[in-house]
């Protein structure tokens, strides 16, 4: 089982920035990624960026330039560099374990507020 706690959410300006964290624990034999998604209410979760196991990332079109994923010292800890922030970047922030081997499950963290207010 593999726990994953988000932290770092809460409320900044239009143009500001925050920086989201996502610490993973517990075991598991599969190796992963870590990714960062988000939802309004009534809106399908969506991907916001990632980071596989050679540190390779990616990043939605949308936050592409304003936001930066990376990982800590532990393997096991991510971050998310939010800056130039918009209102529409107002969602509820997940971190998603992304298994190498698909047989592998993914999991989710429990979720962290970003309220971005212009």
């Amino acid at each position: 089982q593999v726990q994953l706690e988000e932290s770092g959410g809460g409320a900044a300006q239009a143009g500001g920035s925050l920086r989201l964290s996502c610490a993973a624990s517990g075991y598991s034999y599969c190796e992963y990624g870590l990714s960062w998604y988000r939802q309004l209410p009534g809106k399908e979760r969506e991907f916001v960026a990632g980071i596989d196991t050679e540190d390779g990332t990616n990043y939605a079109d949308t936050v592409k330039g304003r936001f930066t994923i990376s990982r800590g010292n532990s393997k096991n800890t991510v971050f998310l560099q939010m800056g130039s922030l918009k209102s529409d970047d107002t969602a509820k922030y997940y971190c998603k374990t992304e298994p190498v081997n698909l047989l592998c499950r993914a999991y989710w963290g429990q979720g962290i507020e970003v309220t971005v207010s212009s």
